[in-house]
């Protein structure tokens, strides 16, 4: 006998038929949601927690990029003669521009750092887990700071209502593209695929 699962935390495979004398420990850091999405695939456990991370590091890596970029470009309008003129909302725009694209880096990086740590310890589901949320946060930064910067450069090249409008802009644009947007879409199920015994059943 068989019963239907609803998704775990972590954004596995929802709805997938499991045994229900199979128990696993349902936690923050537990494979217990991999398991379940191993079985739906036809995969081993270690598989898709593998195939988690390559594209979870593949989405850090574009990430990354994007704050390097702007890290740099910061970090060097500070040495620029035009840095002086700046006034009081200016330079707080700055500070909160370079604090938050600092903040991304280190919260983008940081699963390489727990990666180090629980490297060979049967832990990739907690990295997999980690490196999850970290990415989400570091894109709420990276929105934070892509946004400020745009304000700031807006401001000082056009004037001020130019750079809230510019600035405000693409805090929006980023909010709805980012979070808005995905969140409904996985609230309302769009796209997802259906189960395999479901297509078994239909071409039966």
């Amino acid at each position: 006998m068989v019963s239907r699962v609803s998704a775990a935390p972590g954004g596995y495979l929802a709805g997938v038929t499991v045994d229900p004398q199979v128990r696993a420990p349902v936690g923050r850091f537990d494979a217990a949601a991999a398991v379940l999405t191993a079985r739906a695939r036809g995969e081993s456990v270690h598989q898709v927690l593998d195939r988690n991370l390559n594209e979870l590091l593949q989405e850090l890596r574009v990430a990354i990029t994007g704050v390097q970029v702007l890290f740099a470009f910061l970090l060097g309008l500070a040495f620029t003669q035009r840095f002086g003129t700046l006034d009081a909302f200016e330079r707080t725009l700055y500070t909160l521009a370079v604090l938050a694209t600092a903040l991304a880096t280190v919260v983008l990086i940081a699963p390489v750092s727990f990666h180090r740590l629980v490297f060979r310890r049967r832990q990739k589901a907690a990295l997999v887990a980690v490196a999850d949320r970290l990415l989400l946060a570091g894109l709420g930064l990276l929105v934070v700071s892509i946004s400020s910067s745009v304000l700031l450069i807006l401001d000082v090249a056009l004037g001020r209502w130019q750079g809230l409008a510019g600035g405000g802009l693409i805090a929006l644009t980023g909010l709805l593209t980012w979070y808005a947007l995905p969140v409904w879409v996985r609230r309302t199920g769009l796209g997802v695929a259906p189960d395999p015994e479901e297509d078994d059943g239909q071409e039966g």
